[in-house]
């Protein structure tokens, strides 16, 4: 897709996983990048602005000079929504969101969307009345979250979790190579579902750490409840903890694979096992 805007891009949540590789694309592709965080990182290499988005003077402060902005949702449901909503309405500007493809997973067994789907859901719908351009970007899984097993596998070969239905897992890089082009671009529509090649679910992650690795891994299905106490005891949230908890046990298995990605930047997505090679120095760590 060719690339038509020139203007300054705001990402929140620049900090992240996924918000540092939306960053460096951004950069590489020669845009003016402003990242807005809540709390600044360490090492920060590009632009911020501290803001909260719970706080309508502080966005609109962060959307100043702004062409278009990759707005990240991260509180479960959207009862703070409204001083960003507002700031977006009165300032007009061009917005891509990042949603996910568990609201069309929903969809297609006609279930109710789990609370995380279902903020996604609503989020969409509260962008889609403002009357400002809006472009939603559904992800599938992230294949960042496997990150969250290092911790596990510095103490031992198990990964243990809740089970969950297969998704076509994809990587932030390809996630964040097709904000890129939407940034940049404003004819790119109103709706891309960015997946990538293939479903495939928790144990079959963990072998292809283990085809990096060589450690004999092996993923450990647990009840719901004990998952519940592991993230009650790591000190989540427990409105988060409950909802990440009923999105593994309610999410159906995931059947969408599109060529989105390809449409958008004429790439093809990258595996998982691809994801876990090219990160391997972050599991040698633990």
């Amino acid at each position: 897709m060719s690339r038509t805007s020139n203007g300054l891009v705001l990402v929140t949540g620049a900090a992240g996983n996924l918000g540092r590789e939306i960053v460096a694309r951004l950069r590489a592709d020669g845009a003016a990048v402003r990242g807005m965080v809540r709390t600044p990182p360490a090492n920060a290499v590009h632009d911020l602005v501290m803001g909260d988005l719970t706080d309508g003077a502080e966005v609109r402060a962060a959307l100043r000079d702004v062409d278009a902005v990759l707005l990240m949702w991260p509180f479960l449901g959207t009862a703070q929504s409204g001083p960003v909503v507002d700031a977006l309405t009165e300032s007009g500007t061009r917005v891509v969101y990042l949603s996910s493809t568990a609201i069309d997973a929903a969809a297609d067994v006609g279930a109710e969307p789990d609370p995380i789907a279902r903020t996604h859901a609503d989020m969409e719908a509260l962008l889609s009345a403002t009357g400002v351009p809006v472009t939603v970007l559904r992800s599938d899984t992230l294949a960042s979250n496997a990150r969250g097993w290092r911790a596990q596998l510095a103490a031992g070969d198990v990964v243990r979790g809740p089970a969950t239905a297969p998704t076509a897992v994809v990587d932030e890089r390809d996630v964040a190579a097709a904000s890129a082009a939407v940034l940049l671009d404003p004819r790119a529509g109103e709706l891309h579902r960015i997946t990538g090649p293939r479903p495939i679910d928790r144990a079959e992650q963990v072998d292809a750490v283990d085809a990096v690795l060589g450690r004999a891994l092996r993923f450990e299905a647990v009840p719901y409840d004990a998952a519940l106490a592991q993230l009650l005891a790591d000190g989540r949230p427990r409105a988060l903890a409950e909802a990440v908890v009923e999105a593994a046990r309610s999410r159906p298995a995931s059947r969408l694979v599109t060529d989105d990605l390809a449409a958008l930047t004429g790439r093809v997505a990258r595996p998982f096992a691809q994801w876990a090679r090219d990160r391997r120095a972050e599991f040698d760590a633990g």
